[in-house]
């Protein structure tokens, strides 16, 4: 494997890696949104600005001529998810 490949194929497995991580970082979401369910509710701020965050991700990544989908996809939890933890703390 050329030194090029090899780069692109660590890149590659870092962008993947880097996808999961955003995807658990958004489920751990739905502890605190059972919380605000159940009446102990955390401050909103923090998931507002996360599902603002992803939306706009989510956009770049679709709006560039080439579709960025790992970015799109990663980013996609954290709007439905921040928004459900946003809306169920106020």
């Amino acid at each position: 494997m050329s030194s090029q490949n090899e780069k692109e194929h660590k890149i590659q497995q870092l962008g993947r890696a880097a996808s999961v991580l955003s995807v658990l970082m958004y489920v751990s979401y739905i502890p605190q949104i059972m919380n605000n369910l159940e009446g102990n509710q955390g401050s909103p701020i923090q998931p507002f600005v996360a599902m603002i965050n992803c939306t706009c991700w989510v956009i770049y990544g679709a709006m560039k001529k080439q579709k960025d989908w790992p970015l799109v996809i990663a980013n996609l939890p954290g709007i439905f998810l921040g928004a459900m933890t946003f809306f169920t703390a106020i």
